[in-house]
């Protein structure tokens, strides 16, 4: 969610479960259902030669994380992988549930976890709970299971993101990260490229988030910040056309990356969510504003 933008249990994510034995990481993964819990160690350890044993390569394979985000083949989900492992102090991702069903050569699975980081050390440290749920298929290829492609999502209405301040009494604990208290201030300038496209345009944004942009005379409006989910409207009165965004904050709150969407273009309002749009890359271009 993260460093990565919008990492996912995937990409902020590979799930883990701490039942497992380490000795599943090195074994050889016979079953489906080992490969899966031999991918969920390996996210805990920080393992990313198990992680590219065990997941396909496949150019054109498609799989989706929270966010939207959209992952082709292995190269740009190894990247923010990385970023991920970099970024938090450790993880713990307990599999609350898991099915397996196998017919030939071929698996498919459902799955809820927690997602759980850690960031920062000693009273400083912060913990994140992502409650997801995860479903996915895997091959047997020359005598190994090994994940194809996956898609996540959170198991809660409200994406069920809790944080806490550790060490600390529960009444320091703050839940529901989409408090005020933990809301950051959005306000500057940012830079932000349409990928696809390849347009960039500047927004200029109040500490909510909302702001316009110099495209077709915009505007962004923001609806909800929950811990780096940032999810909020946009709106085209130049070639009347509006949507919605999802994007995730980068650590230093600096960057973004997300998707778009269209919900109207002109007379037509029936365009179902997230279908029509691509995804967003967002920087800083003001520093961000001091932490008071």
């Amino acid at each position: 969610m993260m460093r990565s933008a919008l990492v996912s249990v995937w990409s902020l994510v590979l799930f883990s479960a701490v039942s497992v034995p380490s000795s599943v990481t090195v074994a050889r993964a016979s079953d489906p259902e080992s490969a899966i819990r031999t991918l969920v160690r390996a996210n805990v350890d920080k393992d990313i030669a198990t992680l590219a044993r065990l997941m396909a390569h496949d150019a054109d394979i498609v799989s989706y994380t929270i966010g939207g985000r959209k992952y082709v083949g292995w190269r740009e989900f190894e990247r923010d992988m990385r970023e991920e492992f970099a970024a938090v102090q450790r993880l713990e991702i307990p599999i609350r549930e898991l099915k397996v069903w196998t017919k030939g050569d071929l698996a498919w699975f459902a799955m809820e976890l927690d997602y759980i980081r850690f960031v920062g050390e000693g009273h400083e440290q912060k913990r994140t709970v992502l409650p997801l749920r995860e479903t996915g298929v895997l091959e047997r290829r020359e005598g190994q299971w090994t994940l194809l492609s996956w898609h996540e999502s959170f198991r809660t209405m409200q994406n069920g993101v809790q944080t806490a301040q550790r060490p600390g009494p529960p009444s320091q604990h703050l839940v529901g990260a989409a408090s005020s208290t933990s809301m950051p201030d959005l306000s500057g300038d940012w830079e932000i490229l349409e990928v696809e496209d390849d347009k960039r345009y500047k927004a200029t944004l109040d500490k909510q988030g909302n702001g316009p942009y110099t495209q077709q005379g915009g505007r962004f409006t923001t609806t909800k910040v929950a811990d780096r989910l940032w999810q909020g409207t946009w709106h085209q009165p130049g070639n009347d056309r509006e949507g919605g965004f999802e994007l995730l904050l980068s650590e230093d709150g600096t960057q973004a990356k997300g998707v778009w969407w269209y919900t109207r273009v002109g007379t037509h309002r029936n365009i179902p969510p997230r279908e029509h749009g691509g995804t967003y890359q967002w920087k800083r271009i003001t520093p961000p504003p001091a932490a008071p």
